[in-house]
């Protein structure tokens, strides 16, 4: 049974998530970074990452990278972008991509305080043609050395804060954002992970 600090660590906690700022991993091959994804999204406020993947079965967390913050974020796995972002463009969602090319904005640029799906492709080719297709934005982060590419839970990271700092200073994080219902359904589920995590470590 979770103590009563616990439950109020829990609600407020919770009580800071974002369910209009999404991460949305496409094609991404490399567990180690979905994990170290996952601990950042907990750290930014975001509930929900959205897998889009033929094969997640490969995607296995790793607990000790991600410190088990797959816990306190919502996933769905999707089989192909359309599936993932054609519901959320259809909740008012924009779709934000990260993109190399030419006419991408540069990260700071882009208003982090709208609904947004933040899509960040895979390790070695980035998004897919049919990402950049159903894209409102795309966005890059300057690089200034001959490697142009960072780590994906770097890249994630960066814009992550820049969305934090954003929302921040409009007031985003004053009061609870989710719907009364998704705020007890998390609840009650955060309620059940911490008491699984009290369990495991007595044993």
């Amino acid at each position: 049974m979770p103590t009563s600090q616990r439950i109020e660590k829990v609600k407020r906690l919770l009580s800071l998530r974002q369910p209009d700022l999404r991460v949305v991993l496409e094609g991404v091959t490399i567990a180690h970074n979905a994990s170290a994804v996952m601990r950042t999204c907990d750290a930014a406020g975001v509930l929900h990452v959205d897998i889009i993947s033929p094969s997640p079965e490969f995607l296995t967390i790793n607990r000790a990278i991600s410190t088990r913050a797959e816990k306190w974020v919502e996933t769905r796995v999707h089989a192909a972008v359309g599936e993932c972002l054609l519901p959320l463009k259809t909740k008012g969602f924009k779709v934000a991509v990260t993109h190399l090319g030419k006419d991408a904005l540069p990260y700071t640029e882009l208003d982090y305080t709208q609904p947004l799906a933040l899509v960040f492709g895979n390790e070695s080719e980035g998004v897919s043609p049919d990402a950049l297709a159903l894209a409102d934005f795309k966005i890059k982060i300057p690089m200034l050395g001959m490697v142009q590419s960072l780590n994906l839970s770097v890249a994630v990271g960066i814009i992550l804060y820049e969305a934090l700092k954003q929302r921040w200073t409009k007031g985003f994080f004053k009061q609870a954002r989710l719907s009364n219902e998704e705020f007890e359904t998390c609840l009650k589920k955060w309620l059940s992970s911490s008491t699984e995590g009290q369990a495991q470590d007595t044993e």
